[in-house]
């Protein structure tokens, strides 16, 4: 027999990234008794995005007891809004307490995964080594591959390079003339975490961002013994974060015009800061409050009132050797660019390396846009699914939320498969497919996200919103609490095929919630 005909590994489950999805798809399987499986790396450590992302400032925007698994409470959150830092420590402390090591392999990066349609199982090829598994559980997450634009002459910069989710620590900016390319999330963090040490700083702004106050405290030792003390305190304060949430849906969802109470607020915390009118003019968006994701800075408008920074209100166009040119023809020279510009959220590079039933890619079969039935199964790849799949995104509350939820769904689909016994699989329906993501849309039609006035990373190329979910997180939790098999093609094995298929496509289909 050849050495590649050989017998391979098999497990029952692989899953795919270490961050929040895979930790937390890693600790269900163990509650639902299954234990061959296998959560596939591609760094040297857990934590995803958390890992990913450790450059100065880097901290989250949803209150800390929101951001935590409700089965993993964390009693000792030093702040309301925690750091880059006790983010991470929190995802290893998960996967120590819930035993995951032994089930982890890094540096295991997925580069191609096939479905064997006559063995009913997915071969995987790893940088570590190949094997096989009946179910994959991609958790990748969309802000794991981080976007660099085209800029033209920019591969002859002479100075450094890098993006916000790749921060060379080694690089001193110390006095350096920087350039900061974008105004997003990881922007506004590290605008005020390097201003005071450079020289110059140079933010080319290409949209202006709407920034509440970030209302951010330390929390005391009495509430942290309090929460040590009575766990029903964590699970209260978690409840009032996640109701008060609940409650703000309906402007973002149906009622956008609602939010002009919240851009008042956001103005005046402009004002506080930024004293010169023409400064004021260039950071003032022209867009609805909450079509691009609300960003939370107490500091970045007075960074950005400091002497030493000047706003450039257009993209950065070209690189002429160390001289950025704006798009508006604007000039600065700088020993060092700053991408803060995003990551492959529509066009996840992983859906290139998964190959369907009938031989074509994830990317491929999504080239129209992404669309999963209830967030987590691609027609035409069975037995895979994905945590934070397409529409399944939060413009104002906890990703865990939905996360978990997907989590519910990922272990009625083992459950499922189960009972219908022997080598089986299950392949999400076109029909349904389409039917939920119809409703889908169609909900999202009247959103902030849509009617706004904005270009957003929520968008793909095609104008079409297939990132964020148009309703409530307990919404989403009803629609992924069960899975429908009537949505589902049941795909058995050869000798296994006398067994009755499912239902008809959309039989019974719950509607989106």
């Amino acid at each position: 027999m050849a050495e590649h005909e050989q017998v391979r590994e098999h497990v029952r489950v692989a899953v795919v990234g270490s961050g929040f999805g895979g930790l937390g798809a890693a600790v269900r399987l163990r509650r639902e008794g299954i234990t061959d499986f296998v959560v596939l790396e591609r760094a040297d450590s857990v934590g995803g995005t958390w890992r990913d992302n450790s450059y100065p400032g880097c901290a989250c925007d949803v209150p800390s007891h929101l951001y935590s698994f409700s089965f993993a409470p964390n009693p000792d959150w030093p702040r309301t809004f925690s750091g880059q830092r006790h983010i991470r420590a929190y995802l290893e402390h998960v996967a120590d307490t819930f035993g995951l090591r032994p089930h982890i392999r890094f540096d295991s990066e997925v580069k191609r995964m096939a479905w064997d349609a006559e063995r009913l199982c997915w071969d995987i090829e790893t940088a570590s080594g190949n094997l096989s598994a009946d179910v994959v559980v991609s958790a990748t997450g969309p802000l794991s591959d981080p976007k660099v634009p085209d800029i033209p002459g920019l591969d002859s910069f002479p100075g450094k390079v890098f993006h916000s989710a790749r921060w060379d620590h080694d690089y001193d900016l110390a006095g350096k003339r920087v350039a900061m390319i974008g105004t997003g999330a990881s922007a506004i963090q590290i605008v005020p975490s390097i201003q005071p040490q450079v020289s110059r700083l140079t933010l080319f702004q290409r949209t202006p961002a709407w920034v509440m106050p970030r209302m951010d405290r330390a929390i005391s030792g009495v509430e942290r013994a309090l929460h040590r003390a009575l766990p029903v305190t964590t699970q209260l304060r978690r409840g009032l974060l996640w109701g008060i949430r609940e409650l703000q849906v309906q402007a973002f969802t149906k009622h956008p015009e609602e939010l002009g109470f919240v851009e008042r607020i956001a103005k005046r915390n402009m004002a506080r800061a930024i004293k010169d009118p023409a400064l004021r003019a260039k950071l003032t968006p022209d867009y609805r409050i909450g079509c691009k994701r609300i960003l939370l800075s107490s500091e970045y408008y007075p960074a950005l009132a400091r002497p030493n920074v000047d706003v450039v209100a257009s993209g950065l166009g070209e690189v002429r050797g160390s001289t950025l040119v704006a798009a508006d023809g604007s000039e600065a020279e700088v020993d060092a660019i700053i991408f803060g510009t995003g990551f492959h959220v529509t066009d996840m590079p992983i859906a290139e390396r998964v190959v369907g039933a009938d031989g074509r890619t994830l990317a491929e079969s999504w080239k129209g846009g992404m669309e999963a039935l209830r967030g987590a199964s691609a027609a035409g790849f069975p037995n895979w699914m994905t945590i934070i799949g397409p529409n399944t995104g939060l413009g104002n509350s906890s990703m865990i939320l939905m996360i978990e939820s997907q989590l519910n769904y990922m272990a009625d689909y083992l459950r499922q498969l189960n009972v219908l016994g022997g080598r089986v699989a299950l392949d999400a329906r076109p029909a349904a497919v389409q039917g939920w993501n119809h409703r889908v849309q169609e909900r999202m039609k009247r959103t902030v996200w849509n009617t706004g006035g904005c270009t957003s990373w929520y968008l793909d190329a095609s104008g079409r919103n297939t990132t964020i979910w148009p309703g409530t997180t307990a919404e989403f939790r009803r629609a992924t609490r069960n899975v429908n098999l009537a949505e589902y093609e049941v795909l058995r094995a050869p000798a296994d095929r006398k067994t009755v298929a499912g239902g008809a496509a959309g039989e019974n289909a719950e509607a989106v919630a």
